[in-house]
């Protein structure tokens, strides 16, 4: 053999000696992140840096005083001055101009350009409980549970029309495509349930003012392993599409059906090294596992009709009373997030007779889910938040209102929340938030600190950037603080 030949031939011995290192060394790099999939618990730390690409189930930053969230998001922007904003000076403007100083250079959707006149609120306030908060006569429940809430007046946001809103609300970004808010809770604390998924969400429509549409993208996992996105069930029919046997297929058969999959999922990892594909391996474990659990969730047979007469539903009927009553068993089962959509708030017209319908639709289920969660001791670890995406003006829209960002209304409860307080304010005409201002930033830092998450530290980097669910902004707002 000349030298020559005999420097070719070396050189191959040396690259398909490197190629042997890098394939059995992603071998062992898939394997270790499946093994962490499957295995023990890792400390929280910085996402970014502390975590394989498997990302294995981690520990908070700090002690929470939540374990769990369950989001009644008011879809179509309810008004915070038919429900939880009080403002007898907006009575006494009603019908007159609305004074300049408060709306000139400010972004108004459709009433933009139009001759804005105050439209006082439709419905009589009361104070309820103990703690004397001022509550819609609308939500007569709610009200009942009055000492146990925290309600908001100071909530703003920066996105104007529903889509947007509804993506700056559940990402923390007006920008589509960044993971919700349900996927980083996933990702950063993991699942206490092992049958069924950790991020759950529901959805229901009202049947007083426009249905607002929800696009499957606002509980996407974004640049999140896929794992993390949540899982829509259905209220009526088979709430999980496919999830069931096929026809002529058992339980076993299914067994050997997804070992062998998973196997060939396995050997393809070895040779590309593919991070999906240890997601796409848990995956169908999870569906397999969902077979049973899912059936055993939806079967309501077990509830005491006393607690099916508290929310107001025989279960399974599509409401969002049966949704509410999902949300806590689905809490019981170790569900991290549930997100529960109400599509029934979007009232440009007739707000009058729509709020009055739509708060039938949702005060009963809404007080019943936090009396249910207390009585069985789950409300002390439970974080529920009610509210839309945004508020609506206190200028009239012939006999309703448009969307409204500068000023709005959440209550929260369970958690850590302090109980039986009012925090922030809107000026006296509900219009700007002027008292304690809560931003959405603040309200997801908030959020995660509740459940044991630096919202600083809660980081994934993504095309050479640590992105987290506050991005720059966000602040914990300790007042709120039990």
């Amino acid at each position: 053999m000349t030298q020559s030949n005999g420097n070719i031939a070396e050189a191959i011995r040396m690259q398909l000696a490197r190629r042997t290192f890098l394939r059995r060394g992603s071998i062992g790099l898939g394997s270790a992140a499946l093994a962490a999939t499957l295995g023990p618990t890792l400390p929280l730390g910085n996402i970014a840096t502390a975590a394989p690409a498997g990302d294995p189930l981690r520990q908070p930053h700090f002690k929470p005083k939540a374990k769990r969230i369950i989001f009644l998001c008011m879809a179509g922007g309810p008004s915070h001055l038919e429900t939880l904003d009080y403002k007898p000076k907006l009575v006494e403007m009603h019908g007159k101009p609305m004074p300049e100083s408060y709306t000139k250079g400010q972004p108004i959707a459709q009433l933009q350009g139009q001759r804005l006149t105050c439209f006082g609120p439709q419905h009589p306030f009361q104070k309820f409980g103990d703690s004397g908060q001022h509550i819609s006569g609308l939500f007569p429940h709610v009200g009942a549970i009055a000492d146990k809430l925290c309600i908001i007046n100071s909530m703003r946001t920066e996105q104007i029309n529903h889509d947007p809103a509804h993506t700056f609300m559940n990402t923390g970004s007006s920008v589509s495509g960044r993971p919700s808010w349900g996927s980083w809770m996933l990702y950063g604390l993991g699942s206490d349930s092992e049958n069924l998924p950790g991020f759950v969400v529901l959805t229901s429509v009202g049947n007083h003012g426009q249905a607002q549409p929800i696009a499957a993208r606002q509980w996407h996992s974004g640049f999140l392993p896929s794992r993390h996105q949540g899982v829509e069930f259905r209220s009526t029919g088979d709430p999980v599409l496919y999830v069931g046997n096929p026809q002529g297929v058992n339980s076993q058969q299914q067994r050997e059906i997804i070992d062998a999959v998973n196997e060939l999922n396995r050997e393809h990892d070895q040779v590309v090294d593919d991070p999906e594909i240890a997601t796409r391996i848990s995956q169908y474990e999870m569906a397999f596992k969902m077979q049973t659990s899912v059936p055993e969730l939806m079967d309501t047979s077990d509830e005491t009709q006393a607690t099916l007469d508290m929310y107001g539903t025989k279960g399974g009927d599509g409401s969002f009373a049966a949704n509410c009553l999902l949300a806590r068993r689905l809490a019981e089962r170790g569900v991290r997030f549930t997100h529960v959509y109400h599509r029934g708030w979007d009232h440009h017209e007739g707000i009058k007779g729509n709020v009055a319908g739509t708060a039938r639709e949702v005060d009963q289920a809404s007080a019943a889910l936090i009396k249910d969660l207390d009585q069985r001791g789950m409300l002390e670890d439970t974080l529920v938040i009610w509210g839309g995406e945004f508020g609506r003006t206190p200028m009239g829209q012939g006999s309703g209102r448009d969307h409204h960002i500068k000023g709005f209304s959440m209550w929260m409860a369970g958690g850590g929340i302090k109980p039986g307080i009012t925090y922030g304010a809107t000026d006296e005409l509900g219009y700007n938030a002027v008292e304690n201002i809560f931003h959405v930033h603040d309200f997801h830092a908030t959020a995660l600190h509740l459940m044991g998450i630096d919202h600083l530290k809660l980081t994934y980097r993504f095309q050479g950037r640590d992105f987290r669910l506050t991005d720059i902004h966000g602040n914990v707002i300790k007042d709120i603080l039990a």
